[in-house]
């Protein structure tokens, strides 16, 4: 697989590892009375907060397993897995979740991730060194490692992480209140600047 095709299959919503659920939060934020309108200023602010630490934590993964590729499985390239690294940087982000139940999601999210990789790399150094971690592992762990297994660099799986958590807010905004899907696309373009 092509590391661009690759990286966007990662940033589709369709990909059948369970984000299609998820809400980011916004559901319960709208509940307690967010307006639909400030969306946007939702998404900025996950995007500063805990968009930047799912995405470092998404890097560090993807170091963790040494950006090994699809390839390296038949021994043509150098496997470099840290699973003390990688077990490191699981760690690290689930001190950062105080929050059980977000812990709980993530969790499902990245055993989501890792199904996928077990049924398209079941042998790879990367899928393997996932399965180590004796819990499922955080959404950003699985996403960083599956990332490196498809090729891809750390800036893109820096960004596909921050896509997909404007995304999911978005999508989930047209699932839970009157919004023009343009106007949510709009809000995800915004998320860059």
């Amino acid at each position: 697989m092509s590391t661009g095709l690759g990286t966007l299959l990662l940033a589709d919503a369709r990909l059948p590892v369970g984000g299609h659920t998820y809400s980011a939060g916004l559901e319960p934020a709208l509940l307690d009375g967010l307006p639909p309108h400030r969306v946007p200023e939702y998404i900025a602010a996950r995007t500063r907060t805990v968009g930047l630490v799912e995405a470092a934590a998404a890097v560090l993964a993807h170091r963790a397993v040494g950006g090994v590729t699809a390839s390296a499985v038949d021994g043509t390239e150098g496997v470099g897995v840290d699973t003390g690294a990688l077990a490191d940087a699981h760690e690290a982000l689930l001190a950062r979740s105080p929050s059980a139940p977000l812990r709980d999601i993530s969790g499902l999210l990245g055993r989501g991730l890792v199904r996928l990789a077990d049924r398209l790399w079941p042998e790879h150094p990367a899928v393997k060194a996932l399965r180590t971690l004796g819990r499922a592992p955080q959404r950003p762990i699985a996403l960083g490692a599956v990332a490196a297994v498809m090729g891809a660099d750390e800036a893109e799986v820096a960004r596909v992480s921050l896509y997909d958590d404007a995304q999911t807010v978005a999508s989930a905004a047209l699932k839970l209140a009157p919004v023009d899907p343009v106007d949510a696309a709009g809000w995800v373009l915004g998320a860059e600047g």
